[in-house]
């Protein structure tokens, strides 16, 4: 079979995350999921900060330590110009992973496997990936292993029929970023295996009983079998449009109008692919400008997907947004265009945003919003999803219009229960920005409080809940639902119950008792 070359890119979902936010890739930055670290660079790895270690333990240890959370699709978004960037010098890549890709090794065409290696090398180096490195070797699992163990854009190359001594002597670690592999490398360690030498000299029945499918073909490779076909990938079609103006236009107006068909071109050619667009990026060059300079470029949002009218609305906004008014001249824009591209940022499978049995948005209204939204900026119109919380406003989340949401705490617990201390059905249906101070008391006027152990002093007989509304008699009510939060913290948190009490009126309201104090914190209209 034909050599493997695999380029890995260290520490990915920490620098996509970094060059998502515009910030320099030598801050210490980690990113988390489940409130531990999956990944962290070398500037955090300096303070001590590890994969595995909890979210606290590794603020303690670097107090300026960047916080991510962990977006599958950011990093796979950001992986997207390396990946066309090797395909631009070898077609037929396998994308493994985000930071990850492998393909056969163009060797004889570039004069040596090194000389491959150190062009794919600079070719990253020019889109801004200063950490590439390169590994070489007969099959995929070795070539991994030896980009591993590569330098800085250098390149480590296995000659042929060297896999198996390479390997054996690797620590067993080298394993970890297997499905399963960080159990299978525990129990190692627990049967005295440090090496993969130890696993290549067990039986493979006994490797594949003990510790599963994924080690099973570790330990294949390790006794000169076990090479797999690479995955390669077909290069994506080109989708971005684009229309040249000769002479150019200075009219907003009319560029929009003589870009329509332009625009039905795209949307047809996502068609075609059964695809359709959520994100679009438009540029307009103005004339005299270089390739590489734009009078205005930027990108849109879409609820649902782009259609032709859309992006022709868009490009009237973005050209009269970035021209301003020019005295005497309606329309007009500050320097004549040449050309106008659409280009497609993100795309997906049409079936995803099909219209549901009872309709969706109504279309002016979305591009109301949208006008509004390339008015005032892109956070400023955001619409509320919901998340995981215990009290109705921890569960309250707002995204910008057309982004998809991403961050989110989860709903549930390991998809089973609910947070602990959540208030039981039905859900408030107005919750107050600012709480309301509130009063509650039960007989003789006594103040009503929670004790230590989570129960009343005395039942509430009388409440108020409104700033300006008087006292009223309690109809019914339900509660404590107690809760203890940031008991970790140096101030000692704070203890909360949640009281859900009806009126005579036949309102209810969502009390909190907070320390003793009472707040109005919802309300069931």
């Amino acid at each position: 079979m034909s050599r493997v070359m695999v380029v890995w890119c260290p520490d990915w979902p920490v620098v996509a995350a970094l060059a998502d936010e515009g910030l320099p890739t030598h801050l210490p930055a980690a990113v988390f999921s489940a409130n531990n670290v999956s990944a962290c660079n070398d500037g955090a790895r300096r303070f001590g900060v590890r994969r595995g270690m909890r979210r606290r333990d590794a603020q303690s240890r670097c107090p300026e330590l960047k916080v991510h959370a962990a977006v599958p699709d950011r990093d796979a978004r950001a992986f997207e110009p390396v990946l066309a960037a090797v395909e631009e010098l070898r077609p037929g890549v396998a994308p493994l992973r985000p930071g990850l890709l492998a393909l056969r090794a163009p060797g004889r065409f570039y004069g040596g496997e090194p000389a491959a290696a150190a062009l794919v090398a600079e070719r990253l180096v020019g889109l801004g990936v200063w950490d590439c490195r390169v590994g070489v070797a007969d099959e995929l699992f070795t070539a991994e292993q030896a980009a591993r163990r590569a330098e800085p854009q250098d390149c480590h190359v296995i000659e042929p029929g060297a896999s198996a001594p390479f390997l054996r002597g690797l620590p067993v670690e080298a394993i970890e970023d297997l499905p399963d592999g960080r159990d299978a490398v525990s129990l190692m360690r627990r049967l005295g295996l440090r090496t993969l030498g130890d696993v290549a000299d067990l039986r493979a029945s006994d490797v594949r009983d003990r510790f599963g499918p994924q080690v099973a073909w570790v330990h294949r490779v390790l006794g000169g079998d076990g090479a797999v076909l690479l995955a390669t990938r077909t290069p994506p079609p080109e989708l971005a449009c684009h229309v040249d103006f000769e002479p150019p236009l200075d009219s907003a107006e009319t560029i929009s109008f003589s870009a329509r068909r332009t625009a039905d071109r795209f949307v047809a050619g996502l068609a075609q692919q059964r695809l359709v667009c959520t994100e679009v990026r438009i540029e307009a060059r103005a004339e005299g400008e270089s390739d590489g300079e734009v009078a205005c470029s930027r990108v849109w949002l879409h609820p649902r997907w782009f259609g032709a009218a859309d992006l022709v609305d868009r490009l009237l906004w973005q050209l009269q947004g970035a021209s301003g008014p020019t005295p005497g001249r309606t329309g007009a824009v500050r320097a004549p265009v040449d050309r106008v591209v659409f280009e497609p940022v993100t795309v997906v499978p049409e079936a995803v945003h099909a219209d549901g049995l009872w309709g969706g948005t109504e279309e002016r209204v979305e591009r109301g919003i949208a006008r509004v939204q390339g008015m005032l900026g892109h956070e400023a119109v955001v619409r509320p999803v919901l998340q995981g919380g215990r009290s109705p406003r921890d569960r309250q989340a707002f995204v910008a219009w057309g982004e998809r949401p991403a961050g989110l705490r989860p709903r549930s617990i390991d998809g089973g229960p609910p947070w602990p201390g959540t208030i039981p059905p039905p859900a408030p249906s107005r919750v107050l920005a600012d709480p309301w101070a509130a009063e509650v008391v039960g007989p003789a006027g006594r103040p009503v409080a929670v004790d230590d152990r989570g129960a009343v002093t005395c039942p509430p007989e009388r409440f108020r809940a409104e700033p300006s509304g008087g006292w009223q008699s309690v109809a019914a009510w339900a509660g404590p639902w107690p809760i203890e939060e940031l008991w970790w913290e140096a101030s000692g948190g704070r203890k909360v119950a949640r009281f859900q009490v009806v009126g005579v009126d036949g309102r209810a309201w969502l009390l909190t008792c907070d320390e003793g104090v009472w707040w109005t914190e919802a309300v069931y209209d």
